[in-house]
């Protein structure tokens, strides 16, 4: 394990005109660890995964990806210096089957770039890698499926896999689980455990099941601050959380 964080957020802040939505964030991700992040709604942390991720520009601040500086910078660049991310809203392509959703995101990382006369069918390790994911995934009987007439269960999970298909390090997933039923939701928990061990995963949930569960740490974030960070079993315990979340004070 690194001693250099995977993530480091330095004194982050992000404003929409007079509105601050984060307030001088910082937080450092262990590398390796799995890192929850929790808070009410409202309390800015999509937005300070698109900080992370390079969909959103900081007002102020510093983010960095394994020592390097990456505030600001383009999400494809982040992309390809080992993070990758889902988003709340699944984004697949729903007219393309699965097996080709997930070829998709393995061609770059293959080392594959655009060129019209290469043909895709002949791309034995993109073929080969595609069906190990996708039995990772427990979608191998549905490969030929139009993703779009998946179950919401299956498309989150096809979203997860595309999200560690590139072979990132660093992998940052936004309510993975939401909308699931418990059973779905066990599952769900199992597959991430498994896709992501041996990287750094960090993830916005609100299911505090699966959040102790899965994390190594947790950050909890009250209006675009982080108020706290610790195990789980900290975190269940601290009075401050306790006042954030209840909004009374803790006898």
């Amino acid at each position: 394990m690194s001693a250099t964080p995977a993530i480091s957020l330095q004194d982050v802040e992000k404003s929409f005109g007079s509105t601050r939505i984060i307030q001088g964030a910082t937080l450092d991700v262990l590398d390796g660890e799995r890192h929850a992040i929790i808070g009410p709604n409202g309390a800015g942390k999509s937005t300070l995964f698109h900080l992370i991720s390079g969909h959103l520009v900081p007002t102020s601040g510093r983010i960095e990806l394994r020592g390097r500086d990456i505030t600001g910078m383009a999400p494809y660049r982040i992309n390809r210096l080992g993070l990758s991310r889902s988003f709340q809203i699944t984004t697949l392509f729903h007219r393309m089957s699965v097996v080709e959703n997930i070829r998709c995101a393995l061609y770059y990382p293959l080392g594959y770039r655009y060129s019209f006369w290469r043909l895709c069918p002949r791309l034995k390790d993109v073929h080969e890698r595609a069906d190990e994911i996708l039995e990772r995934l427990g979608l191998t009987g549905r490969r030929d499926v139009m993703a779009g007439m998946l179950s919401y269960a299956e498309q989150r999970a096809l979203e997860i896999g595309l999200t560690v298909a590139g072979g990132a390090d660093v992998i940052l997933l936004d309510e993975p689980t939401a909308g699931m039923s418990r059973s779905e939701t066990a599952r769900a928990v199992d597959l991430i455990r498994a896709l992501t061990e041996n990287k750094t995963l960090v993830m916005v949930e609100h299911d505090m099941s699966v959040v102790f569960e899965l994390a190594d740490r947790v950050s909890v974030l009250l209006y675009g601050e982080v108020i706290a960070t610790g195990t789980p079993n900290e975190i269940k315990s601290s009075r401050q959380v306790q006042e954030a979340y209840l909004g009374v004070e803790v006898a």
